[in-house]
């Protein structure tokens, strides 16, 4: 059997083991909506499973997780077309990140409890509806925020504050530029930004969010589109800005040192000009690569800049993530942080939710949905004018035989197995 045909084994957050069943007497099976990546490729690649498993038996440190929102990411988008390396190989159940209650907890765990709502973090597996992680990666939720928020701020604000205060130490009076300042990050930079007196921020967009993005806190909205950023920058502060926040890699990397002001930083965290269709494009990365900033230490010495790199996959500092991410729901109470939700998905709509964010068509977060997703009730079909009741009905079936046969087409596949 090929590795895409292969069925998904339900994965465990950190990309370990799968939880053993239980030794106990046997319960009832439960079955699970999960979002399996069989192989490398397309939007046709990520399918909906539904997995019946025996009921997961927790180790020490472990609770059990009823999943209610689900974070898209664009590592995710990466992961699809094998250029995620923290990625288990295919198949995989995706997803970094999610909300949802405790539904379990083993013995040893004093901290949580059955029904807290709690956001959850892993390196996958994130994309199912029960999920099993230690509890040191389960955070509670204040009580105003909704799952969807708790599903959108984990990945985007860690990445957006640990930048920001850990690694370019983002001080009053200081000028950021924002790649993609509607995304995901680009939404959560802003916002940490304007926590901060006195910061200019300047994001590029397309002309259509400018002003969705100025409401949130861009000072400088730019039209990468149509205009050199570059250029609109500097006609604005001619001596640069003091922060860049590179999402892009490539040609974008050198334009971005080159508007560092003396003392500036520039923090790399994505290679986004590398994807730019639906499968791995080995042209794009060639040129990506072949135009990415090159310097030796003389010229940083005579620059007086700094350059830096940033990867949240690679962050194995267990406290680190815990205070960051208390930063951050002490900044939700205080009001100063919100997630902006773009739009949501059912699991059923995985390739719809992957096109908004791959065609930049989102302004904030796209969040995936595991329960199912409800049909929605038709109204019974009238006869047309001068048509009997039964053609009128004839006509409906071979219309529904049609849309039958375009349905064969669809992206999303749902899958039924039986996981012993």
């Amino acid at each position: 059997m090929s590795g895409e045909e292969a069925p998904a084994q339900q994965q465990a957050p950190d990309g370990g083991e799968p939880p053993a069943a239980s030794g106990a007497p046997q319960e009832e099976p439960v079955s699970v909506r999960a979002l399996v990546l069989t192989g490398y490729g397309g939007y046709d690649k990520v399918r909906l499973q539904v997995k019946t498993q025996a009921q997961p038996r927790l180790k020490p440190g472990e609770v059990l997780v009823r999943v209610k929102a689900c974070g898209l990411n664009f590592a995710e988008l990466l992961g699809r077309q094998g250029l995620y390396e923290l990625l288990p190989p295919p198949p995989v159940t995706m997803g970094m990140e999610g909300a949802g209650a405790v539904e379990a907890v083993a013995e040893d765990v004093k901290d949580r409890r059955v029904g807290e709502r709690v956001i959850v973090l892993g390196r996958s597996g994130m994309w199912q509806e029960l999920v099993v992680v230690a509890a040191g990666r389960t955070f509670p939720m204040p009580e105003q925020m909704s799952f969807e928020e708790g599903a959108a701020l984990p990945i985007n604000y860690m990445t957006a504050y640990m930048m920001l205060f850990e690694m370019a130490n983002l001080r009053p009076g200081k000028s950021v530029l924002v790649h993609m300042a509607a995304g995901g990050v680009g939404v959560a930079a802003t916002q940490l930004c304007g926590t901060v007196r006195d910061v200019t921020v300047f994001g590029t967009a397309s002309a259509s969010k400018h002003e969705t993005i100025a409401q949130g806190g861009v000072t400088h909205p730019i039209d990468y589109r149509t205009k050199d950023y570059v250029e609109e920058i500097r006609k604005i502060s001619p001596k640069g800005v003091d922060i860049v926040l590179d999402p892009l890699g490539g040609a974008d990397t050198q334009k971005g040192y080159s508007l560092l002001k003396p003392m500036g930083m520039l923090v790399v965290f994505g290679a986004a000009n590398c994807v730019t269709g639906q499968k791995k494009n080995l042209l794009a990365m060639a040129k990506t690569w072949y135009n990415q900033l090159s310097l030796n230490t003389l010229k940083l010495m005579q620059a007086n800049k700094a350059i830096s790199g940033f990867h949240l996959g690679y962050v194995t500092d267990e406290q680190l993530f815990t205070r960051t991410m208390c930063a951050l729901m002490e900044l939700y109470r205080q009001g100063k942080i919100k997630p902006r939700i773009d739009s949501c998905f059912h699991f059923e709509e995985v390739t719809d939710a992957m096109k908004r964010m791959h065609e930049r068509q989102n302004i904030g977060k796209v969040i995936l949905l595991p329960e199912p997703k409800k049909e929605e009730e038709k109204p019974e079909p009238k006869a047309e004018e001068g048509k009997s009741v039964e053609e009128s009905e004839a006509a409906t079936v071979d219309q529904k035989k049609e849309e039958e046969e375009e349905g064969e087409e669809a992206t999303v596949e749902v899958q039924v197995e039986k996981i012993e």
